[in-house]
């Protein structure tokens, strides 16, 4: 019987190792492919002129010989930066998604479930209405979104919580209440923006069109510290998932959990909203249908929806700067086509096994 056991667990094991492995080199090939992805080719419509593949690709592994510096420019300035900066935002709204629905203990919550998206719209919106980017500098709106996005967390945080105890439904319906607020503040802002009304509804819809490499740096520090730490809580968070008396039975605290993961959820989605504007589904979507190949335990869930999440955009993001090229669509519009219609299909899926159960 302890043999069979230990089979069991190498086996599980070696599952584990294969499938994030899978996913770290398809992580990669959609990396290096979205970067050869965009209007002036090698892959796309290359008006008014194209790269070269051959070209591409040098410039990709930095070898410059005899390649227009504007093509490096291309790829090293715009296309590197973004696809990156898709992959890391996509890994943080995965991860922060994942850790939500454990404290939730729901698959249906998401990263914004604690008002993060209406806090940062709120930043972001004011920085630009009231004219500050152009006088403080473009990082300004990324900065405003970033501290409000935490503000309203905290606020949330502090409404949910009595005597030191974190109430999960009371959280809830804290986050669902401020965001409501926050979003008519938003609305009537809008409302007279006037001039300002196209980029500020581009920002809301997300995309990812403020990439650069400062960008990238702050996302993946963020996102580096957030999924670490997630990971390392992971059989806490399976602990959690039981209830919190059982959780607290098998040595985990239930309180500090609860708080540590919300903090870092924040943190990772912050600071990818603030970059990129309010990205929908990728945080609701990717961690259930992860679930659904790898399994609730958040020792490999975890990993694997954070790569799954890096995946998902750099496609998203790809097919939304070539799609109606050279038109640009807002990356949010192409993950609500994706995810909407998936999401439905699994609770559809979910609602006919438990009646046919």
């Amino acid at each position: 019987m302890a043999e069979d056991q230990e089979s069991d667990l190498v086996s599980v094991s070696r599952r584990r190792y294969f499938v994030l492995l899978v996913l770290a080199a398809a992580l990669i090939g959609s990396a290096l492919v979205a970067m050869l992805i965009g209007t002036l080719g090698p892959i796309g419509p290359g008006e008014p002129e194209r790269i070269g593949f051959g070209d591409a690709v040098n410039i990709i592994f930095r070898q410059f010989e005899d390649v227009p510096s504007y093509h490096v420019d291309i790829f090293w300035e715009v296309r590197i930066p973004r696809v990156i900066l898709a992959g890391l935002v996509g890994a943080a709204l995965a991860c922060a998604g994942t850790a939500m629905q454990a404290v939730f203990r729901n698959p249906m919550a998401d990263p914004y479930i604690v008002g993060v998206s209406s806090g940062a719209s709120l930043g972001a919106v004011t920085a630009g209405l009231f004219g500050i980017t152009t006088v403080l500098g473009v990082f300004i709106t990324p900065l405003f979104a970033f501290v409000t996005a935490l503000l309203t967390v905290f606020a949330v945080y502090a409404l949910g919580t009595v005597k030191g105890r974190v109430y999960v439904d009371t959280l809830l319906l804290s986050g669902v209440a401020v965001a409501a607020f926050l979003g008519a503040i938003v609305s009537f802002l809008i409302y007279f923006a006037r001039q300002e009304y196209h980029r500020i509804i581009f920002w809301l819809l997300g995309s990812l069109s403020l990439q650069s490499w400062d960008a990238v740096i702050v996302v993946l520090v963020a996102v580096a510290f957030g999924s670490i730490i997630v990971y390392l809580y992971g059989r806490d968070l399976n602990a959690l998932l039981l209830g919190e008396e059982t959780a607290h039975n098998l040595g985990a605290d239930p309180e500090f959990l609860k708080t540590l993961m919300l903090v870092v959820a924040a943190v990772m989605t912050s600071a990818a909203v603030a970059f990129t504007g309010v990205i929908g589904f990728v945080g609701l979507i990717v961690p259930h249908m992860v679930r659904l190949v790898v399994g609730a335990d958040h020792r490999t869930l975890v990993p694997a929806a954070t790569l799954t999440g890096a995946i998902f955009l750099i496609w998203a993001d790809a097919i939304a700067r070539t799609a109606l090229a050279p038109t640009e669509l807002p990356v949010g519009i192409i993950t609500a086509l994706c995810g909407g219609p998936f999401f439905l299909y699994l609770l559809r899926r979910g609602r006919t096994k438990g009646v046919i159960s």
